[in-house]
């Protein structure tokens, strides 16, 4: 069975136990007992706002399935997060009141915003919480200490609840306060969205249906130098898109004029092209303007024919082509990065092309976050893939094979 098959519905409600990246299995929201007691629940609700005025609420949704689950098994829900940078500082820009309002729409009742994350007036007002009531703590970042890891505080959180369910992936690779330290004070499971997040890309790297290809976008090549060298191993192919591609052809020999160069990656680009020229896929051709800008006059070049007063934004259709032929014919595609400057419209077409491709592909496709993730919903094509991941920099670490440290700090099976 294709996992994008059985994954596909948005009642999913996964299996159970999975394995993470140290093959530890780990305790899920399923294997509590939560009814009568309170639940502290870290979800990830670090959402894009404009104002006050949420835009993209998928983050939100996806924690739903672990918050209903617990509601309706009779816990009392105290969910927190955080929101932004706020730097330690009581800010109202970063409040979580949009949040708590979008809550009590998708889950019709009301969600409560408490005043604080810890304190005495939090611990009266959920000490009043009656079984399947759903509370909303206030930006956790809202206090130093969260980001410090700070024990005491910790701890103070922990004294709000019985049991301790982390489903924030977005920020299981940081060793924060409500992250990981409650973990340590409280018995502590994933909830299913995490467990949604390590079956995806567990089965990626370590059983993937092949042929398995990974495309990988973005600006520099040095901020995905760990991520390469953990998947060429792994993968059939490897296609580079994005402003990475630029330094790839410098390291050929090509011009490329103004386009984005990583200077300090060079010889790792010209290193890795000589040793796995069989597995890396670059782009034939490139869409180029004379400057940075939405407006900008675009033209289609050969890769080897940038001129020198031009830069890249895009991949052109032959590559394109080229891109979506593989793409199609995978067992398994992980996507990471965007193939151009897809945030304006006449150098979005490469991006566009390839979430085409991952949507018409029959295998498991999934979307490791950040702007890949942003681009598959701008193209309303995320209900056409297996998985988007919510973790842009969790993603990354994950695949880089790093210990994420909020998975790790969970109970073992």
């Amino acid at each position: 069975m294709v996992l994008g098959s059985f994954f596909a519905s948005s009642e999913y409600v996964p299996s159970g136990i999975f394995l993470d990246k140290m093959s530890l299995a780990k305790k899920t929201v399923r294997d509590l007992q939560p009814a009568g007691k309170r639940v502290l629940v870290r979800c990830d609700f670090n959402v894009p706002l404009d104002g006050t005025t949420i835009t993209d609420d998928r983050r939100i949704t996806a924690a739903l399935p672990t918050i209903e689950f617990l509601k309706n098994a009779g816990a009392e829900v105290i969910l927190c997060s955080h929101l932004g940078r706020p730097k330690g500082e009581v800010n109202p820009k970063y409040s979580l009141a949009p949040i708590a309002i979008r809550l009590s729409e998708l889950l019709g009742q009301d969600v409560p915003l408490l005043p604080d994350c810890v304190g005495s007036d939090v611990e009266n007002a959920v000490s009043r919480m009656n079984d399947g009531d759903v509370v909303l703590l206030e930006n956790v970042r809202f206090h130093n200490e969260e980001e410090a890891n700070d024990k005491s505080f910790a701890m103070q959180m922990a004294h709000l609840a019985e049991l301790y369910v982390n489903d924030a992936f977005g920020t299981a690779h940081r060793a924060h306060a409500s992250t990981e330290g409650v973990a340590h004070f409280l018995p502590a499971v994933a909830g299913f969205l995490i467990e949604k997040e390590i079956e995806f890309l567990g089965q990626a790297l370590d059983n993937p249906k092949r042929p398995f290809v990974a495309i990988l976008g973005g600006a520099k090549v040095a901020d995905k130098i760990q991520v390469i060298d953990a998947l060429l191993p792994k993968v059939d192919r490897l296609i580079i898109g994005g402003g990475m591609a630029y330094t790839f052809f410098k390291a050929q020999g090509h011009e490329i004029g103004k386009s984005l160069l990583d200077a300090d990656s060079l010889d790792y680009a010209a290193k890795l092209m000589k040793e796995h020229s069989d597995k890396i896929v670059l782009p034939v051709d490139t869409v180029v303007a004379p400057e940075f800008a939405a407006d900008a006059p675009a033209t289609t070049v050969s890769a080897d024919a940038i001129p020198g007063d031009q830069m890249g934004l895009d991949i052109g259709p032959a590559s394109q082509a080229k891109f979506a032929e593989i793409v199609e014919a995978a067992g398994t595609v992980l996507w990471n990065g965007p193939m151009g400057v897809f945030e304006f419209d006449a150098f979005a077409a490469g991006t566009l092309a390839v979430a085409k491709a991952l949507a018409a592909c029959p295998g498991t496709t999934i979307i490791g976050g950040g702007d890949s993730a942003a681009a598959i919903e701008k193209f309303d094509l995320a209900d056409q893939v297996s998985h988007v991941s919510t973790g842009g920099g969790a993603s990354l670490e994950f695949l880089e094979g790093k210990v994420l440290p909020g998975i790790a700090a969970l109970q073992d099976a």
